[in-house]
């Protein structure tokens, strides 16, 4: 976590803003507080996004699914709150405490075998619980999926599908890692279902057990 700068926001909402945990393609991620004890990740729009019409009302179909995902078992993190109708609309899920994968084999290189087969049973329980309500997450990365004392959390489901609605992609732009994006993904861009995580799985799985992306072996051949 980062100290805040000065043009951070120290308020988001009811929560009182703690640190700065990341940017992306959709705007600033902070760590806020409710009460003591309880901390959240809050991510807010970037403000090119919110002013987009198409963005808004996406992001408000997506929040509205993602905040039935997540509970005991599924290995997602929870969505607990957002605001669609703020000047630059942001979401609330709970923080988890934990490095992504990315930054574990960077660090500590490739899984156990074990630990892959765990991280994949638990990845395959995510996905379905997301699959369940009928999203597809778009952007299965290493660096979304938090690795939690207790299991892995899957993050950022939902976000995808409302970027893929701005202007800033509706001119043919694939939103999606390079490596882990589906080939359907690349070819049909938003047309995509539920096989195209599946794929991005495998990829990820791939990363885990080797500390190589697929675009990596892809490039050295």
């Amino acid at each position: 976590m980062d100290g805040l700068r000065q043009s951070d926001p120290r308020r988001i909402g009811p929560y009182k803003v703690v640190g700065r945990l990341g940017a992306g393609g959709m705007g600033e991620v902070y760590l806020a507080e409710s009460r003591p004890g309880l901390r959240l990740a809050v991510k807010v729009v970037r403000t090119e996004h919110a002013q987009d019409r198409m963005f808004r009302a996406r992001f408000r179909q997506e929040v509205r699914a993602a905040q039935t995902v997540g509970g005991t078992g599924t290995y997602t993190a929870r969505v607990v709150d957002a605001d669609i109708e703020a000047e630059r609309p942001w979401m609330a899920t709970e923080f988890v405490e934990g490095p992504n994968l990315r930054e574990a084999v960077l660090d500590h290189g490739p899984l156990p075998e074990d630990a892959v087969l765990t991280l994949a049973a638990a990845l395959g329980e995510a996905l379905d619980a997301i699959h369940g309500k009928g999203m597809v997450h778009r952007d299965l990365k290493p660096s979304n999926i938090l690795l939690a004392p207790d299991g892995p959390r899957v993050i950022d489901f939902g976000i995808v599908r409302a970027l893929e609605a701005t202007s800033l992609t509706r001119t043919g732009t694939i939103v999606g890692s390079v490596g882990y994006v589906s080939p359907e993904q690349i070819r049909n861009g938003a047309e995509v279902g539920m096989a195209s995580d599946v794929f991005s799985l495998g990829a990820v799985l791939a990363y885990a057990s080797s500390a190589v992306s697929p675009s990596a072996r892809v490039m050295t051949r």
